[in-house]
């Protein structure tokens, strides 16, 4: 097997867990708690809490109608699967933290996909908190997301580009 068969199998691979881990956890949580039910795990700082967001990251357009929602949120959805596959292409092979966290992107925005085409809404279930101060709660593929985001602004601002090779000095004597 070619080395970059292999490394895109790896890519896959990650994209795949990704979406995977994602949608196992999200029907555990719906196999075994009841809406807005939420489980301590350590006290005063991270709960499972089962949440059915509608809306955006944070609820946003959690209000607007459900016609409004699916067609919105499929076209950014597509758009955006088509951006970052494009972005995936094009990275050069040896960008491979760029390509890992794209790849990690890419898993978490299908895994969301999913829950919005399945539900019409989007499973969440991490809360995580400092007493009466929540931020709002996220899945796994919401972290996927965040993380690579991160690793890609962390990647992009510290990657050392080559400086393209200067030609030599020509002269031309009269």
């Amino acid at each position: 097997m070619n080395g970059t068969l292999l490394r895109n199998l790896l890519l896959a691979s990650v994209t795949g867990v990704v979406i995977v881990v994602d949608q196992i956890t999200k029907l555990y949580i719906m196999q075994t708690m009841r809406p807005h039910e939420s489980i301590p795990v350590v006290p005063n700082l991270f709960s499972l809490t089962y949440i059915r967001n509608p809306g955006a990251a944070f609820g946003l357009l959690a209000g607007s109608s459900n016609a409004f929602r699916m067609v919105f949120f499929g076209l950014t959805s597509i758009i955006a699967l088509g951006l970052l596959s494009t972005i995936l292409l094009r990275m050069p092979e040896r960008d491979w933290m760029g390509r890992l966290s794209v790849a990690g992107i890419l898993g978490g925005a299908i895994g969301n996909l999913i829950d919005r085409l399945r539900y019409g809404e989007v499973i969440d279930f991490l809360d995580v908190f400092v007493e009466n101060y929540h931020w709002p709660a996220f899945n796994v593929a919401d972290s996927a997301i965040t993380v690579g985001v991160i690793f890609l602004i962390i990647h992009f601002a510290f990657d050392k580009k080559e400086d393209p090779p200067v030609a030599p000095e020509t002269s031309i004597t009269p």
